[in-house]
């Protein structure tokens, strides 16, 4: 149990105290562990604190609780991210709503190279599921490193998170309650199998109550996690169009397939393009001009045999991965060596610095080209 994340966790349980007081707190007095060294008296001089914040910042419980939670983590293989964890969401983490922790289930990546957010009506149409899962397809025979984030819900978000699992896609489910539970419960299996090649997102800690509310802000940190939103389709209300209004707030790219006329679940989508809030998009050629992601991949490299007999054989086992796929992101080359991500990251660290390989913005590896 990692007791450094007891502290962080023990703030956001402290009533009344959301990420911008801990992030004002952290700045003020160093760090987390040190806040909980503080008197009162010391807290309440700190703005927009006072006595009744100070109180339930220095709660005795609050410790007690979050060392429980963490508990809870170690035993179903779950783990907390802090704001200034280097493996939070970076995209997220530019949202100036952020959460502070996020509590995370699964093998994955946070910062995969390319994200895309779909989401839309839990009463999806055979309309909406076919393109939905075409548009999937597309892409994933061009970037194979694209990661899918929805919301777990029925309809439109298991459709994405099922077609992504079965293309073996990375697939991230933001959720509205803790880890402790799964809603709706129709969706564990499928939760389980999101595991092992991405997981469970969420701010929300253990026995806190399902709440309505709660997935609509939940919904913040689907866009926030996103470079793209594409809404599958809504109604004249819905989840989705939170999401694309969070979306268009964060200065993401907003798409939405276009509907008939006077049709329930295209009122959503239309409105959204006639409004000028989202891009219409009918393929996934589309999105892909949007996003500029036709992008050329590094050439293959070939190692002259000198250069290959200087390399450990782990190293070795890495360069062959990447003389047989050119560009690869991280976690794909954790799947592809078997070396576990953390002994991974120095190996590729190690090999850069000798020019053996090189990298690209969102954990993306290939070797070297020859001068």
């Amino acid at each position: 149990m990692d007791s450094q994340l007891l502290y962080p966790i023990a703030l956001t349980m402290a009533k009344g105290v959301g990420s911008h007081t801990i992030k004002q707190l952290v700045t003020t007095i160093g760090d987390e562990a040190s806040i909980f060294k503080c008197s009162n008296k010391e807290l309440e001089r700190i703005p927009n604190i006072g006595p009744t914040l100070s109180q339930n910042i220095l709660d005795p419980l609050l410790l007690q609780r979050a060392e429980k939670e963490l508990r809870f983590l170690e035993k179903i293989g779950g783990r907390a991210i802090t704001l200034n964890d280097p493996t939070y969401p970076k995209r997220l983490k530019d949202c100036h709503d952020a959460p502070y922790i996020l509590y995370v289930k699964g093998n994955m990546d946070l910062n995969s190279s390319r994200t895309i957010a779909i989401v839309g009506t839990r009463k999806i149409t055979n309309y909406g599921r076919s393109i939905c899962e075409e548009i999937i397809g597309r892409l994933s025979e061009k970037h194979p490193d694209l990661q899918i984030i929805s919301g777990l819900a029925h309809g439109v978000d298991g459709c994405a998170h099922k077609k992504a699992v079965e293309l073996g896609l990375s697939t991230i489910g933001v959720v509205g309650h803790g880890l402790d539970t799964l809603y709706p419960a129709q969706h564990r299996t499928l939760a389980e199998k999101m595991t092992l090649n991405g997981g469970i997102v969420t701010e929300y800690r253990t026995n806190c109550v399902v709440d309505k509310k709660n997935f609509v802000s939940r919904n913040r940190i689907i866009a926030g996690m996103c470079d793209v939103a594409l809404v599958v389709e809504s109604g004249e209300k819905g989840g989705a169009l939170f999401t694309a209004e969070y979306a268009n707030s964060y200065n993401r790219d907003v798409c939405a397939l276009p509907g008939r006329i006077g049709d329930l679940y295209s009122i959503g989508c239309n409105r959204l393009i006639k409004n000028n809030e989202a891009t219409m998009v009918e393929c996934a050629e589309d999105i892909e001009r949007l996003m500029n992601w036709d992008v050329e991949t590094p050439p293959k490299r070939t190692m002259n045999i000198s250069q290959f007999m200087e390399l450990t054989d782990k190293e070795k086992i890495i360069v062959e991965a990447l003389q047989l796929e050119p560009q690869m992101e991280i976690n794909q080359l954790v799947r592809k060596t078997q070396i576990p991500y953390g002994e991974l990251s120095s190996l590729l660290f190690e090999m850069e610095m000798r020019e053996i390989v090189h990298s690209a913005p969102g954990n993306l590896y290939f070797l070297t080209p020859h001068r």
